[in-house]
């Protein structure tokens, strides 16, 4: 059997292969390779012959390329660098789908390039670094990747996964051998040394190191100064140099790779030891053994070098910094400073001649001891994961283990040329490891050596440290093994806890197929003894479940080899858990199940009893019985009968079927409408697994265990489905269940659940009620249904159950069919109870049937809300789905829970507030219900009609105030969710107004103002006062949430709700405030207050401080609506502004007494502003046929002026004069004379229409030039002329105007004007004139 996998983990696709064409040594050739299945023992086959010369010259060409290349790839297998002299390649992580529709992950090509900065250099080492994320919310995976490149120059470079350059530092003049990591790992043991995250860069002769953490707080901040400066589009500022350790290693001739083991102390013994051979007899030894960072070094002469670093011998070079303290501290050193935080002069120039950054010299660290071997040298060192073995590859084709603590060799293999190493380390599953030790001891970990061998194109598996050979794979021969042999960088004790670190150990690369294989390894294949019983036992039962997975396996193959598995295995536990396995598994048949339990079973039966668990012959022998039962019901199920067996006796509930069949059709109708579903598999037989997890076995009981809810029907439709349709005999199926050991009440639960889960057939079928009474009657008449000692005055916990279900069901139409016949079941049972025991013809009568009629009407009620509430809303009208609603819910709903579902239908349908109120006010004449043509067609009038009937279902909880304030905070809640939805608030204005009791309508127009109002409003305020204008749509939708346009719809409706709020207040007084009641079925309903009630505990409101505010809102309104440049909060002196935006319930300091004239001259011309606006619009709508009509709900203008005008301490006669004067100006001398009656200082108003007709005139005579005008010119008196030419027509906005009315204001100007007037002389002049133009005319 094989234990250890290779799967693959992701690919390269071919657009992303073809990139790799830009690399020197990349193929230039289209065909690819496949690899041999892996398989046991083909390792030691002839894999040399190929198919042909054609793929032999194809591996000879295109393969061999990718030794050639740096090869990088990150632990999280999330980003793939290859490198080549001066170019490279990154290839990302993305999810692809294929034309079969599967989703796999890829690697892409997201960058590719030119690495080199420097004439002549060339990549020498990769290596991929993903930094962890310093969020709260992160899991574990990366926050992004760094590749470091090093370089034949001696230069270390750092790039984003875009490849853009972030930190390069030279730190000696030799070519960069070998680049490592070495990241934090969670110390398994107490006793075990925490290791420090680092970057160790390897040189010829010198090794430098990096501390992780200030490499990781390096990195962030480059990253996001080049990010700024990307986004500021100004060049990037250099970082400062990173802090390192520079060794100079000594006492070897060459030196090709490098392992940091990390920090380690010796025991006391080898200390002294190591004293006594370096320095003889008189050493001293210090107290406590010093901290080492050990170094492991591969080359030649010696073999195998072993250095150590005492902590704190060597301080960490800065090169940069030094050079610049040494030279100019006070200048060099804060210019870099300050460029590198951001505040560096712009203008400062750079030097124009890069010179070459000095490098420092290294600390010498000759080597301690290695292995020599003068003949040999070392090609690889590979650190297993808990750094106490290494694997070392040389050019002998030889692969050593190391001991790192003890500095020796324990193993060797041989053969394998050019072989390349990495390490799998496996953890102990917590089943494992509750089997074999105790669960309190710490989780024991396995290590693993994988060797690729190319020449023989064999990836081998190997458990140390003296362990067999436990995986071996036939692969290609020109793969790259990838072992990072580190993590994720930045992560610590703290930060590490409840991480799930998402990293890949060992992966194999195949540039042929472009396929990335990781290699599993099971943690049993560690176990030193290859016999053990339960190391076998657990291969069984992996064995079983990849036999069970299989899909390509006969019923009687599968059988068989099931059974043998299930027999071989010796252990209680596992071969109890292997029969769970295939119990539950669904390829199974039943035939097979029954069979193997069975033999399992007698298997048992013949050990000692003694020696058998006696749990696993339970399950067993429970399991058996549960089959057999699952068989004898499909068995009753396939004979199907001639005929149903029915009870004749049984007196079906015709008169209140009858009675409810009309609105039970149009539920029905409604819930069978097509409707969106997700396609499910073709029905079969229901699954035995499901059918066994559903029963459990206590003693000769069989208890039903709920699962989930679609198990749980799919049960109780097996056991009652078919004779709910009258296919299967009802009676037979009692006596098999209750013979098998099911409680009725459990059976009673399944089948109302069938019932209630399955409506729509159910509806559908009209026998289904008969069949339902005939099954409910059998099931009442097992033994342990109902008490036999039952007092019919008490409430049987029978048909309890019965009643919660339907009280709890969203069903209602099934839930009020079931209550039907269960109550005529239960009436038939206290009845001949009442027979037997009283032997009399009266009727009986007694709590439980009390309990029916008030179920029944509860039921009946919801039926007819759920029918309207079921009812679809017009196409393209706001709302969601219906809303399902029960008997459970409207009683925890409270006494607002009908009118709250009743005003989301309302919302759904898009009911206007008038239609609503004469719905209302016909509730008992559902034929006058009126639908216009333009409401609705035939489905609205149908919606219409149900709403009346389900209002005198509800005569007190629907009454029209109650209704109209939830529909009310209904539509205000709609508007809160989307505020450019102006008409909602509207609307729901409008129904608070329709509200008749003021105290409901004072309580719920403060809430509406408290709750969504205030808020927008007063950042409204306060932005137009900051902006002293209307704003701008984007400014409204910054600060108060919506657009321009609705927020001049909110401004008119926060003043309609500030007038509706005070007229309430205004008549609070005379009316008491109402006693709310629900109907007598309801008196339970206890859940939260409703709209109404939370409205009449709302305090009374301060008048003027409402007044104060609704002045405000007008003036903020007309703002808005007219464009007046003007700062809203300037017109109120500063006791005004602090009464803003406070709680209208509470006493404020308002103004008093005369305002200062600056600001009363503030407010009249805004008035006039306002005023000129609106006259303004008016000529627009006069003039432009297809100008929108005047909406007789709009606001009039000129009124409001003149109502705000006392308010504001403004003369209201002088807005009169003004509106005057606008109307004639504009051209509308009607409406002018209409206003012209109120105005009391006629004389003012004379002298300025005086002015509008010398224009007037002036336009006819000095700017039509027609000839009659030109004569008549020439005939004025000269006073008359020198006035009219100095008229200006051009202030008029009508200037072209009839003369029969510039006669007619003449003649208004001459009857308002004295005659004493100054003017009245010019008027009686301008009078002849026009009379003369007009003869002439």
């Amino acid at each position: 059997m094989q234990c250890c996998s290779m799967e693959i983990s992701t690919s390269v696709p071919e657009g992303s292969r073809s990139a790799l064409h830009t690399l020197p040594l990349a193929p230039r050739t289209d065909k690819e390779l496949s690899w041999d299945d892996s398989d046991w023992g083909s390792w030691d086959k002839d894999n040399s012959k190929d198919d042909g010369k054609t793929a032999e010259e194809c591996v000879h060409q295109s393969a061999p390329w990718l030794h050639d290349c740096t090869v990088s790839l990150s632990p999280c297998s999330d980003l793939l660098v290859i490198a080549h002299e001066h170019k490279a390649v990154f290839l990302s992580a993305k999810w692809w789908t294929d034309e079969a529709g599967h989703d796999e992950m890829t690697l892409t090509v997201s960058w590719s390039g030119t690495l080199n900065a420097e004439e002549g250099e060339c990549v020498n080492s990769v290596i991929c670094i993903p930094l962890a994320s310093q969020k709260r919310s992160s899991t574990g995976r990366p926050d992004w990747t760094c590749v470091v490149v090093g370089f034949t120059s001696g230069y270390v470079r750092f790039y984003t996964e875009s490849g853009v350059l972030l930190l390069a530092q030279l730190l000696n003049e030799d070519p960069v051998l070998r680049l490592k990591c070495r990241t934090y790992e969670i110390p398994r043991h107490p006793g075990v040394t925490e290791q420090h995250e680092e970057l160790s860069i390897l040189y010829p002769t010198a090794l430098v190191t990096i501390d992780g953490f200030s490499l990781f707080q390096s990195l962030r901040a480059c990253r996001n100064q080049v990010a700024r400066a990307a986004a500021a589009g100004s060049d990037t500022v250099q970082p400062p140099p990173l802090a390192y350790k520079k060794w100079g290693l000594q006492d070897m001739d060459t030196i090709v790779d490098h392992s940091s083991v990390g920090i380690m102390s010796l025991c006391v013994f080898d200390q002294m030891k190591n004293a006594s051979i370096l320095g003889g007899f008189n050493a001293a030894v210090k107290g406590s053994p010093p901290a080492m960072c050990q170094y492991i070094t591969v080359g030649g002469g010696p073999f195998t070098g072993f250095f150590y670093a005492i902590e704190g011998s060597s301080q960490p070079l800065l090169s940069h910094v030094a050079l610049a303290v040494a030279s100019k501290l006070t200048s060099a050193l804060f210019s870099a400073a300050s460029g590198w935080l951001g505040w560096k002069n712009k203008n400062e120039e750079e030097p124009t001649q890069k010179q070459k950054p000095k490098v420092e010299p290294a600390t010498p660290l000759a080597v301690r001891f290695g292995l020599p071997d003068s003949r040999r040298h070392g090609e690889s060192i590979c650190l297993s994961p808990c750094n106490t073995l290494a694997g070392v590859t040389d050019d002998f084709g030889r692969v050593t283990l190391l001991d790192v603590g003890r500095g020796i060799a324990i193993r060797m293999w041989k053969g394998y040329r050019d072989a390349q190493l990495g390490w799998v380390q496996v953890s102990e599953g917590q089943e494992e490891r509750e089997r074999t030790t105790s669960p309190t001891l710490p989780r024991r970990h396995a290590q693993f050596l994988v060797i690729y061998a190319p020449r023989r194109g064999i990836l081998e598996v190997w458990g140390t440290q003296q362990g067999p050979r436990v995986g071996a794979f036939t692969v290609g021969k020109h793969c790259r093994l990838l072992y990072p042999g580190y993590r994720l960088m930045g992560v610590n004790s703290i930060t590490s806890q409840g991480w799930q670190l998402h990293t890949q150990q060992v992966c194999l690369l195949d540039p042929s197929t472009g396929s990335l294989r990781t290699v599993n390894v099971p943690f049993h294949l560690a176990l030193s003894d290859k016999k053990s019983e339960r190391a076998k036992d657990m291969h069984l039962l992996k064995r079983l479940n990849t036999l069970l997975r299989s899909r390509e396996v006969e019923p009687d193959v599968l059988e068989s080899e099931a059974q043998c598995v299930l027999l071989e295995i010796k252990h209680p536990a596992i071969k109890k858990q292997a029969l769970e396995s295939l119990l539950s598994s669904k390829r199974v048949p039943v035939s097979c199940l029954t069979n193997i339990t069975c033999s399992l079973l007698d298997s048992l039966k013949k050990q000692d009893p003694e020696t058998v668990d006696e749990t696993l012959l339970q399950l067993c022998s429970s399991q058996l019985k549960l089959l057999q039962l699952y068989t004898n019901i499909l068995s009753l199920q396939t004979a199907k009968l001639s005929s149903v067996d029915t009870d004749a006796s049984t007196v079906s509930t015709d008169e209140e079927l009858d009675r409810i069949d009309p609105i039970l059709r149009r539920y029905a109708e409604l819930l069978s409408r097509p409707s969106v579903s997700f396609s499910q598999d073709a029905e079969g037989p229901f699954p035995a697994r499901i059918f066994l997890s559903q029963l459990k076995a206590e003693g000769n009981t069989l208890r039903v265990a709920r699962g989930q809810d679609s198990d749980w029907t799919q049960l109780g439709s097996f056991l009652f489905w078919d004779c709910l349709c009258g296919q299967s005999s009802h009676q037979k199926l009692c006596e098999m269940l209750q013979d098998a050991g099911i409680s009725p009440q459990d059976l009673l639960s399944l089948l109302l659940n069938v019932w209630l889960q399955r409506e729509r057939q159910m509806l559908k079928n009209p026998d289904a009620v008969r069949h339902l009474h005939s099954l409910l009657t059998a099931l009442s008449n097992m033994s342990g249904a109902v008490d036999e000692s039952w007092d019919p005055q008490c409430v049987s916990p029978w048909w309890q159950q019965v009643r919660t279900a339907c009280v709890q069901t969203e069903s209602s139409g099934a839930a009020l069919l079931v209550a039907l016949v269960a109550h005529r079941t239960a009436k038939n049972s206290i009845t001949s109870l009442a027979e037997k025991k009283f032997k009399s013809e009266w009727e009986a009568v007694s709590l439980e049937l009390e309990q029916w009629v008030v179920c029944l009407r509860q039921l009946e009620d919801v039926l007819a809300l759920q029918t309207l509430l079921c009812l679809p809303g017009p196409r393209g009208t706001p709302g969601g789905a219906a809303t399902r609603c029960s008997v459970k819910a409207l009683l925890e709903s409270g006494r607002g829970g009908v009118a709250d579902s009743v005003a989301k239908w309302v919302f759904r349908q898009d009911l206007s507030p008038a239609l609503l109120k004469d719905i209302l006010q016909t509730r008992g004449e559902v034929e006058s219900v009126p639908v216009s043509s333009e409401d609705g067609d035939f489905q609205r009038a149908a919606g219409l009609s149900l709403l009346v009937s389900v209002c005198q279902r509800f005569p007190n909880s629907l009454s029209p105030d109650l209704l109209f304030a939830h529909c009310c905070w209904e539509f205000v809640v709609q508007w809160n969710k989307d505020p450019e939805e102006g008409r909602y608030l509207s609307w729901s204005v409008e129904h608070l107004k329709l509200i008749a009791n003021p105290h409901i309508q004072l309580g719920i127009a403060l809430m509406m103002w408290s709750t969504f109002i205030v808020k927008r409003f007063s950042a409204a305020a306060f932005l137009m006062e900051k902006v002293g204008k209307a704003p701008k749509d984007r400014l409204c939708r910054r600060d108060v949430g919506m657009g321009d346009n609705a927020m001049t719809s909110f401004l008119g409706s926060c003043t309609q709700l500030l007038q509706t709020l005070m007229e309430a207040d205004a008549s609070i007084e005379e009316v008491s405030p109402p006693e709310l009641s629900v109907e007598e079925v309801w008196v339970g309903a206890d859940g939260p207050a409703s709209i109404a009630e939370l409205a009449l505990e709302q305090r009374t409101v301060h008048y003027p401080l409402v007044q104060h505010h609704c002045l405000l809102a007008s003036l903020l309104h007309a703002t808005m609506t007219f464009g007046v440049r003007v700062k809203p909060l300037s017109l109120f002196d500063s006791k005004g502004k602090n009464a803003f935006f406070r709680d209208l319930t509470t006493i404020q300091l308002l103004p008093s007494g005369d305002m200062d004239a600056n600001l009363i001259s503030l407010r009249q011309e805004f008035l006039l502003k306002v005023l000129s606006g609106w006259v303004n619009t008016q000529a627009e709508r006069t003039s432009e046929p297809s100008c929108p009509r005047q909406d007789p709900h709009e606001v009039s203008w000129a009124s409001l002026c003149l109502d705000l005008a006392p308010l504001l301490q403004v003369n209201p006669d002088l807005l009169r004069r003004h509106l005057v004067c606008e109307f004639y100006s504009h051209g509308l001398d009607l409406r002018a004379e209409e206003v012209m009656l109120e105005v009391e200082d006629k004389d003012v108003l004379g002298s300025q229409l005086l002015v509008l007709t010398g224009q007037r005139l002036s336009y006819s005579l000095l700017h039509t030039q027609t000839r009659p005008g030109m004569e008549l010119l020439a005939r004025l008196p000269p006073m008359l002329c020198t006035w009219l030419k100095a008229m200006d027509p051009s202030e008029l906005s009508c200037s072209s105007v009839p003369l029969s009315l510039i006669s007619r204001m003449v003649s208004r100007v001459i009857e308002m004007l004295p005659d004493n007037h100054a003017q009245y002389s010019l008027a009686l002049h301008l009078l002849e004139a026009v009379d003369a133009l007009a003869t002439e005319a």
